[in-house]
């Protein structure tokens, strides 16, 4: 399906996947029993509502002669809250804050002003870019500009717009006619292609399928026969080239993805500043908006593109920043194979509309692979998957200053990478959604999880209201690019963790085949917020523990807990 070489490049360079996917995960989890004594996970029943508290409560005792801490509780962060300002006071940090955006503090209303050549709505845009020499600025005008063909711009180029213009891969589809209960339209598919990518039900399988219809707009739900189309659905049959809608499309307008990409090429310096980009039908795990070497991307609207909306690939140095990215069908911002690139200050909300798998796939918020670079000051939220994944050899990868709200899976996953740094964050309810391979105990993660990686520093981060808290995990994850995957050196420090509900825990968990010497894992002075002193809210490899047993086993001996 990919027009030309250069997009099938695309395809040859997409994050890679979780290699927990959907062929081992089963055989995974009956495996990964804690070393010892077999206790693999934290109960799954306990009551979600919290206990009083007693009366005459107590704070714990420790492991040295000065007693843990007991501090008034404090009101956590809501995940709903739109301004990115902590309701949790800050703890003592070691670096300065980030400013988290708000939903009104990124797109193009922030892209600037555009003087150069001009594109109209009808151009062919790419024939104008290629017409003009390397370092060219081209201002697409106020309108809806259909998007044919991919624009590969030159070095130094700026593609941009002051005037809202949108960006669209779709093409209209007319020519309805009555079939049964449905409607129906021909000519419009192209020939049948192979799948691609892992989706939250693989025994209908269609996430994958690139080419999405909106109806006025409104994006429809792909079903997988004719005889499930209804209301606000459509079914593509590519045997016959005809695409079937459940809903009267008389008087309204029918798009259907077509183009795979917006923009990409593998040239330097080049500026995309100021556009709307929306309905493109890329492949799974590939970008309707591709970043090349040293681009700097600010200030878009990415929206409503088949898989991942803006993807960087061989991007060394490239700065994205004050982008709006949201409700893409898979992903909303992929990073492969990218050094010391920068994600700064976007809002990334809303993304996996298409139903890939939530709990251990690409989708969701961010994710990067063999990458490195800081991701800071975002606001990433509502997302159906895990909200900031670092995945596969990342290295060097910095997480500091985000906002991480309300995604279905993990807050923050760590996963077999080293030498990362995740800091300052804010990362409140997430983890809590279901499907397949969701959970609540620490093998499913938390609002930080740090999964077979090596040299990590999690410090500093306000963690409240998650599945769980922070949650450490030693699998067996085969080799990599500087060896054996193993957890070695991790340290949990200053971070205020609330757990007060559920089966919330913090703490570690390994599999038999995946042990961790004495001395690799630090928690230390970190303050918790819990419903009862006596709740089982830690775990260490598999025996459950209170705030009292917890220090006693070495952990946060100077930590606080205090009861809400």
């Amino acid at each position: 399906m990919i027009a030309t070489a250069l997009a099938a490049a695309t395809i040859a360079y997409p994050v890679v996947s979780h290699q927990k996917n959907a062929a081992t995960a089963g055989k995974l989890r009956a495996g990964e029993q804690e070393a010892g004594n077999g206790a693999g996970i934290l109960p799954s029943a306990r009551p979600t509502t919290k206990a009083t508290k007693p009366a005459a409560t107590q704070p714990p005792g420790t492991v040295t002669s000065k007693p843990a801490t007991v501090v008034p509780p404090k009101k956590p962060t809501t995940p709903s809250d739109p301004t990115g300002k902590p309701g949790t006071p800050e703890p003592t940090v070691t670096s300065k804050p980030v400013v988290v955006p708000g939903k009104d503090s990124a797109g193009p209303a922030y892209a600037g002003s555009c003087s150069g050549v001009a594109i109209k709505p009808g151009q062919n845009a790419q024939a104008v870019v290629n017409s003009k020499p390397a370092g060219t600025t081209f201002c697409f005008t106020a309108g809806l500009h259909r998007i044919g063909q991919t624009i590969r711009p030159k070095a130094n180029q700026t593609i941009a717009s002051d005037e809202r213009a949108v960006l669209t891969g779709s093409v209209p589809l007319t020519s309805w006619a009555r079939s049964g209960a449905a409607w129906v339209t021909r000519g419009a598919l192209p020939a049948a292609y192979g799948k691609a990518g892992q989706c939250e039900d693989n025994s209908a399988n269609i996430c994958s399928l690139r080419e999405q219809l909106y109806l006025d707009g409104a994006h429809l739900t792909r079903v997988a026969s004719l005889g499930a189309v209804k209301a606000g659905t459509f079914y593509a049959d590519y045997a016959a080239n005809a695409v079937y809608v459940g809903s009267n499309p008389a008087g309204k307008a029918v798009e259907m993805a077509k183009t795979s990409t917006a923009i990409e090429s593998n040239q330097t310096g080049v500026t995309v500043r100021g556009l709307t980009i929306e309905h493109f039908a890329s492949a799974a795990q590939a970008g309707a908006l591709v970043s090349g070497p040293g681009w700097t991307v600010k200030a878009n609207e990415v929206r409503w593109n088949k898989s991942v909306g803006l993807m960087l690939v061989k991007a060394n140095g490239a700065r994205i920043e004050r982008n709006l990215v949201h409700h893409n069908g898979q992903l909303g911002v992929g990073q492969y194979n990218s050094l010391q690139a920068n994600v700064t200050s976007n809002v990334i909300s809303q993304n996996n509309t298409d139903g890939f798998w939530i709990a251990d796939w690409e989708s969701g918020g961010m994710k990067s692979t063999r990458s490195s670079g800081t991701v800071s000051g975002n606001l990433i939220q509502a997302n159906k998957g895990v909200g900031l994944w670092a995945d596969v050899a990342d290295d060097g990868r910095v997480i500091s200053g985000n906002k991480i709200a309300s995604n279905a899976a993990d807050g923050i996953r760590f996963e077999i990478s080293r030498n990362g740094t995740i800091e300052n964050n804010t990362i409140t309810g997430n983890g809590f959604g279901t499907g397949r391979g969701s959970g609540t105990s620490l093998w499913d993660g938390g609002g930080i999880n740090v999964n077979t990686s090596s040299n990590v520093t999690v410090r500093n981060n306000v963690v409240s209201g998650n599945v769980n808290g922070i949650a450490i995990q030693s699998r067996t994850r085969g080799d990599g690019p500087w060896g054996k995957y193993l957890l070695r050196n991790v340290k949990v420090t200053g971070n205020t963790v609330q757990m007060t509900g559920g089966t919330q825990a913090t703490g570690m968990v390994q599999n038999s085949g995946a042990e961790v010497p004495a001395g690799q894992l630090v928690f230390s002075g970190n303050r918790y917020q819990l419903d009862r002193l006596a709740a089982q809210r830690f775990a260490r490899f598999g025996t459950k523990l209170t705030a009292e047993g917890w220090p006693a086993a070495g952990h946060d001996t100077a930590g606080t807990f205090a009861t809400s």
